[in-house]
């Protein structure tokens, strides 16, 4: 234990150093290029004869000095301790004004000094000495978020509580490998739902279970594990405290992640009135301005593709109406945002009489929750077949989205006798405006399990973006080319 213990000591110890020197000769590589610029292509204008200074002169004056203050700056700034899910956009608003404070520091020790170089040439190293800086950066978070995606020098993380907080951080890890973390299991008392599982962008995970709270010391020794993230509530303090000092003694790297009433951090903003904190809880992130973004989207999509599909719909229209007799479209009543019902258009991938054979079919098909879906339902027609496997029977629903009664990204519409079927915690999905398209449809769509199907809702109304939305859009595709999970 003792080995291990020095050996990561001086693993903590060797790379920030390691990083450091390869920051002081980017800093180098920074005043040559300036020094280049300004003293040899002249660049800003000509250098006037007897003011040029050889570059060695810059190396003992400057250069040394700007190498050992930028890398001071950029520790005391917490730059290598930075946690691996910062974003680059604030790791590179830290560097841009550590570096400006370096620079500011070297030109007021230059001018004391009473050396007095082109101006210029400080504030081309300037330049360069940010955007190498984040190019280096930048070059370096790619190849190592490369190797991570392929579980590539990862660390193992272990989850203690499995709690609101415990599932976001474990959600957070799922759906961005980048980030270099892979959760081996949790410890705390598992959920008593079979179905149970963390849902992200793409599926969804059910991590092991690797006993109670008590067991971390085992835990840690028996799965190599590089850190553990304690998410426990604050009725656990003792254990909490106890679990603190069990990762000291082991030497492995620990966060406390506070439970606050068992609610996400990322939906809660905290105000303070007299000192004292006032904590909100955000709505779903489809609302306000928001929901005024997705909602242009789906118009100019929608409209998009009713447009240019406009001969192929046509070509459908046609051949259901020669495959089986009945309407092209057919009207269904479904459930949509708030409860509303509303009238949904599909074209016709049934017999006329597919509602009178429903009930004799579920009784065959066995109890499926809500949603009945079934492989080889023979109440679809040749042409229907066709139509639900490329899911060109549901492009009808895009007048739903130009009415404003569907999107083209939200969970699937369902009937209001499947509502009533539903769970308490079911009835958050309506609190999203259905759509054509989701995380689940492109996650294996009829495959998932109905429970599953609603924490890829949730997990999506709480995650809303205009890229996500673009994401599953695009991903849409080849789930609809190849009909993976259609039926």
């Amino acid at each position: 234990m003792s080995t291990l213990r020095s050996a990561a000591g001086t693993e903590r110890w060797l790379m920030p150093a390691g990083r450091a020197a390869i920051d002081a000769g980017v800093v180098f590589v920074a005043f040559a290029l300036a020094y280049w610029l300004r003293y040899t292509l002249e660049l800003g204008g000509e250098v006037l004869p007897g003011f040029s200074q050889p570059f060695s002169f810059f190396f003992d004056s400057v250069i040394i000095q700007l190498m050992i203050v930028t890398v001071v700056v950029f520790q005391l700034r917490g730059i290598y301790r930075l946690p691996r899910w910062t974003s680059f956009l604030d790791e590179a608003l830290i560097i841009a004004s550590s570096a400006t404070t370096a620079m500011a520091i070297i030109i007021l020790y230059s001018y004391l000094q009473r050396f007095f170089p082109s101006r210029l040439i400080f504030i081309y190293a300037w330049v360069l000495m940010i955007a190498l800086l984040l190019g280096k950066r930048l070059i370096v978070r790619m190849i190592r978020q490369g190797f991570w995606s392929r579980g590539i020098g990862v660390d193992r993380v272990l989850i203690v509580g499995v709690g609101r907080a415990g599932q976001r951080i474990m959600q957070h890890i799922y759906g961005n490998p980048q980030l270099g973390y892979r959760v081996v299991g949790f410890l705390g008392d598992p959920p008593d739902d079979a179905n149970w599982g963390i849902a992200t962008e793409r599926r969804v995970e059910r991590p092991p279970y690797l006993g109670d709270p008590g067991a971390i010391e085992e835990a840690i020794r028996q799965h190599q594990i590089s850190e553990v993230i304690i998410a426990l509530p604050p009725a656990e303090h003792r254990n909490i405290f106890r679990m603190i000092q069990q990762c000291r003694q082991m030497d492995v790297s620990f966060t406390f992640l506070p439970d606050l009433f068992e609610m996400a951090l990322n939906r809660v903003t905290i105000h303070e009135v007299a000192g004292l904190p006032l904590i909100e809880l955000r709505e779903s992130r489809i609302r306000g301005w928001n929901y005024v973004v997705k909602r242009a989207m789906d118009i100019l999509v929608a409209i998009g593709v009713i447009v240019l599909m406009s001969p192929i719909l046509l070509l459908i229209g046609l051949a259901i109406k020669l495959d089986s007799r009945g309407p092209v479209f057919i009207r269904q009543v479904r459930v949509g945002r708030d409860g509303n019902q509303f009238i949904c258009f599909k074209f016709r991938s049934m017999v006329e009489n597919a509602e009178q054979l429903k009930e004799e079919l579920m009784k065959q098909a066995g109890n499926n929750g809500p949603l009945f879906k079934m492989k080889d339902d023979p109440r679809i027609t040749r042409v229907g077949r066709i139509l639900r496997k490329t899911s060109l029977d549901e492009m009808p629903q895009f007048i739903n989205v130009v009415l404003g009664e569907m999107s083209v990204v939200g969970p699937r519409p369902q009937i209001p006798a499947e509502v009533e079927l539903y769970d308490d915690w079911h009835h958050r999905r309506l609190e999203v405006t259905p759509g054509l398209t989701g995380l689940w449809q492109v996650s294996g769509r009829s495959d998932l399990s109905f429970d599953e199907m609603v924490k890829l809702d949730l997990y999506y109304a709480e995650n809303w973006s205009p890229w996500l939305d673009i994401k599953l859009m695009l991903r849409t595709i080849p789930a609809v080319m190849f009909g993976r999970g259609a039926y």
